[in-house]
């Protein structure tokens, strides 16, 4: 970012002022006054923070499904989210970070139920019925950017609708009480392309490199999972904690923002965003164990409808100070698990999610 710059204009002893100092030497005389110093740019030029509650009607558990009494299979949980969200513009590029809990109903149960309503014992390999509180999730989310403009003081990355190109770093965590008690740890890093779009709008495109390192399974854990003690060989058919290890791989993540600056200026409080990510095959489920490989995810939000409650009723002062939003979801092959052959969804639709949700979000 360039500094701004005050330039003071001196102040020139006019002749009367002269007159009246009478015999006074050079020395005696008022000097001019010295330039200021350039004024400093605060650290951070933007921080932007929020809580959002939101409601999600037919959220999905790869593998976490009921049987209704007619025999038809329920593969939907409805969730409550609860998210902070940060973000911030400062002299060399941007930071976001966002942690959400998430709570399912009784289709998405916590541990020990394995599926909604059924304990599974390893040990005998027998289920046995049972009524287990819905689970709670913690995801988190981390990108930051550099500027190549500023880093390299020029605007010689912005071009028409270009306006910066930035290196990009970022992380990925999860933690959730299920049986299968996943904890997912990934990184990303790469390039992103930011452009101009109408009223005030962005689009931003990132091609990453995708690498999830660590995702423990339960049900590869030796004697803790679909197999019985004595038949888990480590390595083989199991792994000695869990964990998972997957293959680099690519990723391409999109987001967009725009006023819808186009209506009638009695009407203008609204606004329409969306995201879309692409994740590549990262070697099989239960990596490095052989098995079903995975398949390419797609995770997207590719309209979010927003209105700006707080404008609309206060002012321009207070825009975006309270927003309340309607979304449509849809999550293709989640977690990377392919919907058409593997084990864990087929026949039950757990591993594709597409629903509405709604939600408000609060500035402070």
């Amino acid at each position: 970012m360039s500094f701004r710059k005050f330039i003071t204009t001196a102040f020139v002893l006019g002749a009367g002022a002269t007159a009246a100092l009478g015999q006074a030497g050079a020395a005696d005389l008022p000097a001019k006054i010295a330039k200021k110093a350039p004024a400093e740019l605060p650290f951070f030029l933007l921080v932007d923070n929020r809580v959002t509650f939101s409601w999600m009607p037919k959220g999905t558990d790869p593998g976490v499904f009921s049987v209704r009494p007619d025999g038809s299979i329920k593969g939907t949980t409805a969730q409550q989210g609860y998210s902070f969200t940060h973000f911030d513009i400062w002299q060399y590029g941007t930071n976001f970070f966002t942690i959400s809990l998430f709570k399912s109903d009784h289709n998405d149960p916590a541990n020990p139920c394995t599926n909604a309503g059924v304990i599974f014992n390893p040990g005998t390999g027998v289920a046995t019925p049972a009524t287990c509180e819905g689970a709670t999730e913690i995801y988190g989310v981390f990108r930051s950017t550099l500027g190549w403009n500023q880093i390299f003081n020029t605007n010689a990355f912005t071009m028409g609708p270009l306006r910066n190109i930035s290196f990009e770093v970022g992380m990925d965590a999860n933690s959730q009480n299920t049986y299968v008690s996943p904890a997912k740890r990934s990184v990303v890093a790469g390039v992103q392309f930011e452009f101009d779009l109408p009223y005030k709008g962005y689009f931003n495109a990132a091609p990453l490199l995708y690498y999830e390192f660590y995702n423990r399974n339960a049900f590869t854990q030796c004697g803790a999972g679909w197999q019985l003690p004595a038949a888990a060989v480590p390595g083989v058919n199991c792994l000695a904690d869990g964990n998972r290890s997957f293959n680099p791989t690519w990723a391409l993540e999109l987001n967009y923002y725009m006023d819808l600056g186009f209506l009638p200026p009695n009407m203008q409080f609204w606004s329409i965003s969306g995201r879309a990510a692409w994740y590549g095959e990262k070697g099989n489920e239960n990596n490095p164990l052989p098995g079903t490989k995975t398949a390419i995810e797609f995770n997207s939000e590719p309209i979010r409808l927003t209105f700006d409650a707080s404008k609309a009723f206060m002012g321009d002062k207070y825009s975006h100070f309270v927003d309340v939003w309607v979304a449509y979801h849809y999550w293709q092959n989640k977690f990377g698990l392919d919907r058409k052959v593997s084990a864990v969804c087929r026949g039950n639709s757990t591993c594709t999610e597409e629903t509405l949700y709604a939600g408000v979000t609060v500035k402070f």
